[in-house]
């Protein structure tokens, strides 16, 4: 049958077949230019003058088809003449019978090649390469058949995985997997762990597995920090200046304290360790933000802390390597090129990795499935705490626990806070930089040189702290003369009251000098539970802070909204409030103004001494690190012993209130570590309850008792055992300890 075709018909259909032809010659031509399998033999020069030929007859096609759209343009379409098309084609036919033999040659020689290399796959995986000792190797003779294996229940459903997506990452390519049975059974024995081991090899040769750790090197007593700043130098901008700048300004301290460190009789030796400090807030455009931040007064109590972490740690005689590059970082844990799919290609390196969410979030999606590896090597410096309802990702979302925070997995106390407000985590601190330029001794404590100015500090370096505190300032400024530290952007207006002296951001050692002479520090309610209220004190001065009714949480506030704590913030710093007090901490209701009158006119008629406690001084924060690297292990599989069982306070808390809250009212701390010896029927037994039914569930509320029905109940999932929590239907079992004065982190029986 004939069909008729109007010029516009035929000159659409040439287009589309020389469109096709072009694609098409384009698609043979790239591969034969890069591809790694030319014959042996066959010289450059002939290989680059059939990609040249390839070239010309797909550029000839282009040409024709341009010159088709030209005429279509010039004529208007439908007056394109059957002349022009017979020009065309007989233009096009001069080169049709070469391009025929070309590419029948061609799809011939490609398609004997996907043969030769279906057959001889295995003879071409020994070629040497630059990472041959990380390439998957397969014998000759092997089957390349999916093993059905019970002990391997995942890998029939891996293999059809890495079939559809093995080109969706590098890293799958840069070891070896070219998409066939072979090399994917391969990888996920010798890189992976999914699939039976091949040819007699066992996991514990995966390239990137622990290694034993033999170490011979005892960490012992630095009393220089020359190291540290060799550490450091290789890092730059603001916030690594302010983190500098710290370490340089209390060198002198740290050494002091480490020299009596070294003196004390009851210093367990411990094993040198390599440790990774990478702040990831500091990486990648979250570093570009945080840097900005810097400039403009923005919150410094993390950078404070990694400040007082490295020194502290050098000082403690361990190896530190300080980055905050993201890039430098795949390659001191040696993740594979690519996009983080694949495992890392050694052992890791470094025995602690100090990091912080972000930095969490990075190692994730470098480390593959080592990072579940080596997660337990993981410290994560989390300023307001993770409870761990929010840290186990699947119960987190059973029950309303989801947030954009948490859902790690890790051990509770691999968190490690600021202030010891969730004993669920760890302490880390900070030192509290009381006396550095010049040492205040006892005496001169009582003399007349250090009697405090009629000033006021006002705490909060941004405008947007001041709005609605105007008549809680003013009220101030009719007893005290107002100081205050606000940024303020050149050119820009203050927006502060008129009886405010603002004296723009201030460096660290002008600021303290500041504090010195000031008789008030004065919280507008925010920042919360920052570093410089503790310095505050540690200089002489009286906080004065918001309290907060109802108390400010996730509920109610939109800063902890979505954090991962349902802790209840009475106050702009409940450590403060809580382990301080009167007379050095004031909270008041800041909207009456009789009460913050009374406040400063009772501050002013006291006369208050500098207070640090234990935890925030050198030799406290020295202790309390050398502790954790020493006793804290969450790569056992064993249960903890540290505290020791000696240390257990048991309580049978009321119904409706957190073990936090129960210890709290016997002054003690609520210990995680210790809820193990808590959770059988044999604790119920000694407390006298009777158990009329005793269960395991998955519930960070176990162990517990309920009076309705006499029900006791255990804890079945250990990462949930939690301090935090509460509810009116149970009594929960506290694993309660005493802690050494000014040193809540440790027991008498933790040294």
């Amino acid at each position: 049958m004939h069909v008729a075709l109007r010029p516009r018909s035929g000159c659409l259909v040439l287009c589309l077949c020389m469109s096709v032809l072009t694609l098409l010659l384009q698609s043979l031509w790239v591969p034969l230019e890069i591809t790694r399998d030319e014959p042996a033999g066959r010289s450059p020069e002939e290989q680059g003058q059939r990609g040249l030929a390839f070239r010309r007859l797909a550029l000839r096609l282009e040409a024709l088809s341009t010159q088709v759209q030209r005429l279509s343009r010039e004529r208007g379409v439908t007056q394109l003449t059957r002349e022009d098309l017979s020009l065309l084609l007989q233009s096009f036919r001069q080169d049709q019978q070469g391009l025929a033999h070309l590419v029948e040659r061609e799809l011939k020689r490609v398609s004997q090649r996907l043969d030769q290399l279906s057959r001889h796959h295995h003879h071409q995986s020994h070629t040497p390469s630059p990472h041959g000792d990380l390439r998957l190797h397969t014998g000759p003779n092997e089957k390349c058949e999916v093993p059905m294996d019970p002990a391997y229940p995942v890998c029939a459903e891996k293999v059809e995985f890495l079939r559809a997506h093995w080109q969706s990452d590098p890293c799958y390519a840069f070891y070896g997997v070219d998409g066939t049975t072979c090399s994917i059974l391969t990888y996920l024995s010798q890189i992976e762990d999914f699939c039976p081991p091949r040819l007699g090899r066992n996991h514990s040769t995966l390239p990137w597995h622990q290694k034993p750790l033999s170490y011979t090197d005892k960490a012992e007593i630095r009393t220089t920090l020359g190291l540290l700043y060799e550490v450091i130098s290789n890092n730059s901008g603001p916030a690594m200046n302010f983190i500098r700048s710290r370490v340089e300004r209390m060198s002198e301290r740290w050494i002091q304290a480490g020299l009596k460190m070294r003196q004390s009789s009851n210093k367990t030796i411990s094993t040198q360790m390599k440790v990774l400090l990478y702040p990831g807030a500091l990486a990648g455009n979250v570093g570009q933000r945080f840097e900005a931040m810097v400039k403009t007064g923005g919150p410094l109590g993390e950078l404070v802390q990694w400040a007082d972490l490295s020194a502290c740690l050098t000082i403690l005689g361990h190896n530190l390597t300080f980055s905050t590059s993201q890039h430098q970082l795949h390659s001191l844990i040696g993740a594979a090129p690519g996009r983080g799919s694949c495992p890392i290609q050694r052992p890791l390196t470094f025995d602690l990795i100090y990091t912080d969410y972000h930095g969490l979030a990075h190692l994730h999606a470098a480390m593959g499935l080592a990072f579940l590896h080596y997660q337990c090597r993981f410290r994560i410096l989390d300023s307001f705490g993770t409870e761990p309802a929010f840290n186990l990702g699947r119960y987190a979302r059973m029950h309303g626990y989801k947030t954009l925070w948490g859902s790690w997995g890790l051990q509770p106390l691999q968190y490690m806070t600021m202030f010891p407000h969730t004993p669920d985590n760890s302490f880390l601190g900070f030192v509290s930089e009381e006396a550095v330029r010049e040492a205040v001794r006892e005496e001169e404590l009582e003399s007349d040189a250090y009697r405090k100015d009629r000033i006021a500090v006002i705490y909060g370096k941004q405008d947007y702290m001041w709005q609605g505190k105007s008549e809680y300032v003013e009220v101030i400024s009719e007893e005290l003369e107002t100081h205050a530290t606000v940024y303020q952007p050149p050119g820009h207006k203050s927006n502060l009251p008129s009886f405010i002296r603002n004296h723009g951001l201030l460096t660290q050692e002008h600021f303290l000098r500041l504090l010195r002479r000031a008789k008030v520090f004065v919280g507008l309610g925010f920042p919360y539970e920052g570093p410089a209220p503790i310095e505050a004190i540690a200089l002489g001065c009286v906080f004065l802070q918001p309290r907060f009714d109802p108390p400010h949480s996730s509920d109610n506030n939109d800063f902890y909204k979505g954090k991962p704590t349902t802790r209840q913030i009475s106050s702009q710093h409940p450590y403060a409030e809580t382990f301080i007090g009167k007379p050095h901490v004031r909270t008041v209701d800041i909207t009456n103004k009789t009460d913050v009158r009374e406040a400063v006119r009772a501050i002013l008629r006291t006369e208050v001494k500098p207070f640090n406690p234990r935890e925030f001084m050198y030799e406290g924060m020295l202790e309390r690190v050398h502790g954790y690297i020493t006793h804290q292990s969450f790569c056992s599989k064993s249960v903890p012993t540290w505290p020791p069982e000696s240390a257990l306070k048991v309580h049978l808390g009321p119904l409706g209130q957190s073990c936090v809250s129960v210890c709290q009212r016997s002054s003690h701390v609520c210990e995680p570590a210790l809820f193990h010896h808590l959770n059988n029927p044999a604790a119920f037994t000694r407390l006298g309850i009777s158990c009329s039914s005793m269960g395991q569930e998955v519930n960070h509320l176990f162990p517990s008792y309920s009076p309705w029905g006499q029900h006791c109940g255990l804890q079945q999932e250990p990462l949930l055992f939690s301090c935090a929590g509460s509810d009116p239907s149970h009594r929960r079992l506290c694993p309660c300890r005493a802690y050494l004065p000014g040193q809540v982190a440790l027991c008498p029986d933790c040294l």
